[in-house]
């Protein structure tokens, strides 16, 4: 971790808590997805530990600071925790330590997020008894849910990612050669 990757991190955590209130104050929150997008861009810019840490630290600063995502009634603050870490490392691993292509690493990122989602329900279901869905219902409905979430995540992602990556390299070349 250097310090370029750990500003890159605190800055997508800013995003991460920020972006999110923006739609949440129009009732928009779980169509549009907004906190996923600054973690797997973490995981695709700052590779899979930092994208692990924003994908842990984001909703609970987030909780922390606007009650969002809630613990109640159904806890979506942990499912997100461990939803969004997966986000966060899968993309940066599947992109940044196996250089796999940018959109089969970020498909790769939100199946194993949402697999991770199912089965975080399904632990909560199982040791905490809280009436919830079924995992594959819930991991269903929240696609259902977050579908136009998704598809910005697909259309917005890799665009974002290439146009940084050009920049993030044309700033270390002129750093270089001063």
């Amino acid at each position: 971790m250097d310090t370029e990757n750990i500003v890159k991190g605190a800055s997508f955590i800013t995003l991460g808590v920020l972006i999110p209130q923006l739609f949440h104050s129009v009732g928009a929150g779980p169509m549009f997805l907004p906190m996923h997008i600054p973690v797997l861009l973490a995981g695709f810019l700052a590779g899979p530990i930092i994208g692990s840490y924003v994908g842990i630290l984001t909703p609970i600063l987030s909780h922390l600071l606007t009650g969002m995502p809630p613990i109640a009634p159904v806890p979506m603050l942990p499912i997100m925790i461990f939803e969004l870490f997966t986000y966060g490392f899968v993309a940066g691993v599947l992109y940044n330590r196996l250089k796999v292509n940018l959109f089969i690493s970020l498909f790769g990122a939100m199946i194993s997020g949402r697999i991770v989602y199912g089965i975080t329900v399904y632990a909560i279901l199982i040791f905490f008894n809280i009436k919830m869905q079924k995992p594959i219902v819930a991991v269903i409905a929240a696609i259902k849910t977050g579908i136009i979430g998704i598809i910005i995540q697909i259309i917005v992602i890799p665009a974002i990612v290439k146009f940084l990556e050009g920049k993030f390299a044309d700033v270390g070349s002129n750093i270089g050669s001063k």
